[in-house]
């Protein structure tokens, strides 16, 4: 599972996702991408799963990046607890992202269908619409 080393600061605020992503909005590594199309959470659960169908999809070929790091703790106060006594322990991480954001991508010389085929079935494992974007041009598929 995915998560920091060590951070400065043990609990964080919970913060806004407000506008769209200003990087990690192109294609850089592979050929193909999957580009978020909502705001949202995405925990290590979710990213690690997501990674595990691409790489089953792919069957040991080709390259997978992720583009997303989980770095914000997540805090949970136990349940059926009384008000105060302060913040809750840090439950999990979770990556923010913006629209517009790529979050996997894969190349590596392996066929178009396939590698559109591997990051359809991570698309089913995120909480948000997603949408398939090439690095050469705007053929993409939303998801």
């Amino acid at each position: 599972m995915l998560m920091p080393k060590r951070v400065k600061y043990r609990k964080q605020m919970r913060g806004r996702m407000r506008g769209q992503a200003q990087r990690g909005n192109e294609v850089h590594f592979g050929d193909l991408g999957l580009m978020a199309l909502e705001p949202s959470w995405i925990t290590a659960r979710q990213i690690e799963a997501a990674r595990r169908a691409i790489v089953r999809a792919l069957r040991r070929r080709g390259k997978v990046w992720i583009r997303i790091f989980p770095d914000k703790p997540v805090t949970k106060r136990a349940a059926e607890t009384r008000m105060g006594k302060g913040k809750g322990n840090v439950e999990f991480w979770v990556a923010v992202v913006k629209p517009g954001r790529i979050m996997f991508e894969v190349g590596g010389g392996l066929p178009e269908e396939t590698a559109r085929e591997a990051l359809r079935l991570a698309s089913y494992k995120l909480p948000i619409k997603t949408k398939i974007v090439s690095r050469y041009g705007a053929k993409g598929s939303e998801g």
